[in-house]
């Protein structure tokens, strides 16, 4: 089978769990042809997890596309095309201004790219998978609009920032897609809260697809840490709230336990993060590690004595850092938002503490980091549950099967 993926940014340097799902679907059989809307930056192939580097899948595959060859191709749009476009392009406007001038731009952004790879690839595929459900399933969606024949399409809904805010056009792809494909049961009741009028009619084409792991990849090792050690790993920016992280370690330095904190990862919110550790006093325990390998990641995990994703509100969903966490031995503590409870199956493989709330915080890594018992216990039952709900080729399978199985009813509409 034929499947033109499209996404974001490929290659970028967060990109591990789209890596493993495209390895996945080519394990499974798949012909993959990847459609980044973002312009290449060449040196972000290095993020590129192995699994899905060239000798897997050729870089002559990933088709980003400049504006030159958008105004090529655009000149090439059959007449019978231009009415479709026009009218899609207006409606997704609509939508887009009424989340402000950086949604409608972005939107504005994808419909050459649209426009110029349906007239490259104008009947060479089998299927369409948008793997966001923002201006990557909006390109997706005038992609499949624009070619010779409407093929079956697939959608993911992921986060914060493609379900949770900001859902330009979003009710309409939701009634144009076959499949809409959710990372956690969460996401569901998000939508069935959302658009409750069309909630009935779409319900029956909610799939919901683990984010899988090699667990092979991950050794599990529960011993061997640094007791007071705590990492985070994550992009620095409001949303993932390690914030409150700095400050439970300062109440936690005020109870008298010192403890370690390293941040893998970059951002916005660097400069913040660096003036606020220096304000509690605990800058000499604080490390910044910028952004690192997918091995260097699982390498710090296996350093830490506890991994902490203190989110503040809706952002991610289920983040792959605590996925990976709990195939490799390092217990978590997590904010009990969005589908993080479902990783942790209710709290019985991690703890579960209220975002922004420093004091449950600090308690929770005070009691990981003084009882090695506690912490084994966690590691062992979160490591049992990654390999029933996690293991990407069996996830990757399934989702194969549902794609193999769709039939488009987008000829009809």
């Amino acid at each position: 089978m034929r499947l033109a993926v499209f996404t974001s940014q490929f290659p970028g340097r967060v990109n591990t769990f789209f890596a493993r799902d495209m390895r996945a679907l080519l394990e499974a059989g798949f012909d993959i042809d990847i459609f980044p809307i973002y312009p290449l930056e060449p040196s972000l192939w290095r993020y590129v997890p192995k699994c899905l580097e060239e000798d897997v899948l050729p870089r002559t595959k990933v088709h980003h596309i400049n504006y030159d060859q958008v105004c090529r191709s655009a000149k090439l749009m059959p007449s019978e095309k231009f009415g479709i476009f026009f009218r899609d392009a207006a409606a997704i406007c609509a939508s887009a201004a009424r989340f402000g001038a950086e949604p409608l731009a972005k939107s504005s952004y994808t419909f050459g790219k649209a426009v110029a790879w349906a007239r490259q690839f104008p009947c060479h595929f089998d299927l369409v998978l948008a793997y966001w459900g923002n201006y990557a399933a909006t390109c997706a969606y005038l992609f499949n609009r624009l070619i010779d024949r409407p093929l079956p399409f697939s959608m993911f809904l992921h986060a914060g920032t493609d379900l949770y805010r900001k859902q330009v056009f979003l009710r309409e792809k939701l009634l144009y897609a076959d499949n809409i494909i959710v990372v956690c049961e969460f996401n569901r009741s998000f939508i069935r809260e959302l658009y409750p009028n069309i909630f009935d009619s779409i319900a029956g084409k909610i799939y919901l697809h683990h984010l899988g792991l090699d667990l092979s990849e991950f050794t599990y090792e529960s011993g061997n840490r640094t007791v007071r050690k705590v990492l985070g790993v994550g992009g620095l920016d409001k949303i993932k709230g390690f914030d409150y992280l700095l400050r439970a370690a300062g109440e936690l330095k005020k109870r008298g336990l010192h403890i370690e904190v390293d941040l893998v990862g970059d951002g916005p919110e660097r400069r913040a993060l660096e003036a606020l550790g220096k304000e509690l006093g605990i800058g000499d325990q604080l490390r910044f590690l910028g952004w690192l390998s997918p091995d260097q990641v699982q390498y710090a995990m296996r350093q830490a004595a506890v991994l902490v994703h203190p989110s503040s509100g809706l952002g991610d969903a289920v983040p792959t850092v605590i996925k990976e966490s709990m195939a490799c031995g390092t217990p978590v503590v997590a904010s009990n938002v969005a589908g993080i409870p479902e990783l942790l199956d209710g709290g019985r493989c991690g703890m579960l503490v209220p975002p922004q709330n420093v004091d449950a915080l600090a308690d929770a890594i005070t009691a990981l980091v003084a009882d090695p018992v506690m912490r084994r216990t966690y590691a062992e039952i979160a490591r049992k549950y990654a390999e029933e709900k996690f293991d990407l080729w069996q996830n990757g399978r399934r989702l194969a099967t549902l794609l193999c199985s769709t039939t488009s009813h987008n000829n009809t509409r």
